[in-house]
C-alpha cells in the first residue's frame, strides 16, 4: 500500500480576504473619524491640569478660571468648550461634554468626555 499525502490547501479564500479588508477598513474608518476628538480632550484635560496646579487655584474666582481655560484653549485649539461650559463649585473644575462625530451616512459615534481637577 502507498503512503498517500493529502494535498489540503492551507490558507485564506477570496471572500475571506475581501471581508477581513472590509472590516479592517471600518475599524480604521471609526479610528480616523474619533481621533481628533481624543486629541482635542487631552488638550481640555492639560488645561485643566495646569488651572488645578496654579499656587493660587484656591483664591481665584470663577472668572478668572473661565479666562485662563479660554488662553489655554485658544493656545491649544480646543473648540469644542469654552470656559462659560466649565463646572466650577467646591474648589474643583470640571469639563463636562459630548462629541458627536458622523461616520457614514446616518450612522454616528457618541463620545463623552469629562476632565477634572478633582484627583
Amino acid at each position: 500500500m502507498q503512503n498517500m499525502k493529502s494535498n489540503q490547501q492551507k490558507g485564506i479564500t477570496f471572500i475571506g480576504l475581501i471581508l477581513m479588508l472590509a472590516v479592517v477598513a471600518c475599524i480604521g474608518l471609526v479610528g480616523v473619524k474619533v481621533t481628533p476628538a481624543y486629541i482635542e480632550f487631552f488638550g481640555v484635560k492639560k488645561i485643566i491640569k495646569k488651572i488645578g496646579n496654579e499656587p493660587n487655584f484656591n483664591e481665584m474666582s470663577k472668572k478668572d478660571i473661565m479666562t485662563m481655560f479660554d488662553k489655554g484653549a485658544d493656545i491649544g485649539y480646543v473648540k469644542v468648550i469654552k470656559g462659560s461650559d466649565l463646572i466650577i463649585e467646591n474648589g474643583a473644575v470640571t469639563a463636562e461634554y459630548q462629541v458627536i462625530e458622523p461616520i457614514v451616512a446616518n450612522a454616528s459615534v457618541l463620545l463623552d468626555f469629562k476632565a477634572s481637577t478633582e484627583k
